[in-house]
């Protein structure tokens, strides 16, 4: 048979439906579910059953209606992610987008080279095309988890914002359209009869969509972790600073402590007894703020310390530090600053709220523990907190912006072989960070 008039039977709608969704569920199987075990199994068992019954019952409609049938699958598609992920509305559309299109490559290149086995090498009957489809679809699907999988775990996949599922839909359409113009009418100028030339061209676009939505699909999880790295750095820094500051404060305050003996030679030689008043005044408020100076054994603790102890004060906060600052000699001033400063930024943060004053209370230690150095943080919280990653979610209203605070703790704390571990009971939230001390 002439190979360039060999006609070309179209795609079961079986073939279509299982490879929708298999697509789905790979999709399903790489994002954060909300269902699991037997659950998980009778959903896509049904979705499975619906997927097909709904392709089979419009096999024949044709033109316009086949492209809204389509339409409609997708939506069914949809429906399956849905309802088995914990994906926003925005995320399941660009993973609905991501699985359609690997669908129509699964399908097409089975299709096609089964058929091309069938005409040319005779290779017919029942057995040889359900292997022919099982091994197919495997390969296919196989190749796609591998190269999916690296970023399978990775919260910036899930971070979709409107431009980028924007930009996927209009890659998903153009690939669709391009595929299938060939298809839908053959008194179009792109019409055609369903020849082996229209299945290369449907095969090699798809395929170019698949390349496309994978290639864009890593560019924007790195983009989001290089946003992600420059937000961490700008808070390391930012935290570094506000040390600097403090210490200039504390210098200060020194100075002042020192000179409170020629106050009181002015004080003695005072005959007003209301500037005399003013006098003890003054130097009541100066001892106070003395008084916060906090003394660990490491002069960038006792600086951070004593600047938002001082802070506490001016927010009627109650702090009490227990610290062995000795510990700390091993760490980069950076880093202390980075720990102490964001995990103290938050507490006061979420203590600024509480109305009644005398429930506004934050407790820091840290000491030695069988070759650990164990750090904690605790402050009084009302209200119920969601955790996410097992990082609690900012209740900021720019969200998009903020909360980087205790991831860079956290990486921090991982430079160091440590760990990190949050919980929030009986209205209290409680920061434990584990760190191996150096031998």
């Amino acid at each position: 048979m002439n190979t360039a008039e060999m006609i070309l039977p179209d795609i079961p709608r079986l073939y279509t439906a299982l490879a929708e969704w298999l697509a789905c569920l790979l999709c399903i199987l790489e994002v954060r579910r909300r269902l699991s075990g037997m659950k998980l199994a009778g959903i896509s068992l049904a979705a499975l059953v619906c997927q097909i019954a709904f392709l089979e019952l419009t096999k024949s409609l044709q033109n316009i209606w086949w492209v809204l049938c389509m339409g409609t699958a997708v939506l069914l598609m949809y429906g399956y992610i849905s309802s088995c992920t914990e994906l926003g509305r925005k995320e399941t559309g660009y993973y609905c987008i991501r699985a359609f299109v690997e669908a129509e490559f699964a399908a097409s290149i089975e299709w096609q080279t089964y058929c091309w086995f069938s005409f040319h090498a005779s290779l017919q009957g029942k057995v040889f095309c359900i292997f022919w489809l099982f091994a197919v679809y495997g390969i296919v699907y196989a190749v796609l988890w591998f190269v999916y999988k690296k970023y399978a775990s990775d919260d910036r996949a899930y971070m979709v914002t409107n431009k980028e599922l924007a930009a996927y839909i209009i890659i998903g359409l153009a690939v669709f359209l391009m595929s299938n113009l060939g298809f839908v009418s053959a008194n179009t100028i792109f019409g055609g009869q369903q020849s082996e030339e229209i299945f290369n061209v449907r095969t090699l676009v798809d395929l170019g969509g698949v390349a496309i939505m994978y290639a864009y699909h890593v560019q924007r999880i790195e983009l989001h972790m290089r946003h992600e790295l420059e937000s961490v750095q700008n808070i390391l820094h930012n935290q570094y600073v506000q040390y600097q500051q403090a210490q200039e404060a504390m210098e200060l305050i020194n100075y002042k402590y020192h000179d409170l003996k020629h106050h009181i030679i002015a004080l003695r030689a005072e005959e007003n007894s209301r500037k005399r008043a003013e006098y003890l005044d003054k130097m009541e408020e100066e001892i106070v703020n003395y008084e916060a100076w906090s003394r660990t054994g490491n002069k960038v603790l006792d600086t951070l310390l004593t600047a938002k102890n001082l802070l506490c004060m001016k927010h009627d906060i109650s702090m009490t530090c227990v610290v062995d600052g000795k510990l700390f000699e091993f760490m980069d001033v950076m880093d202390i600053c980075s720990i102490f400063g964001n995990a103290l930024d938050n507490a006061i943060e979420c203590e600024k709220k509480i109305r009644d004053k005398e429930k506004r209370l934050i407790h820091v230690s840290a000491s030695g523990q069988k070759g650990f150095l164990l750090i904690r943080f605790e402050n009084y919280c009302e209200g119920e907190l969601i955790f996410e990653k097992n990082l609690p979610i900012t209740t900021k209203k720019e969200a998009k912006f903020h909360g980087y605070g205790l991831k860079s703790l956290k990486y921090t704390v991982h430079k160091y072989g440590g760990e990190v571990d949050i919980v929030c009971k009986d209205e209290w939230f409680r920061l434990k960070i584990l760190i191996p001390l150096e031998v």
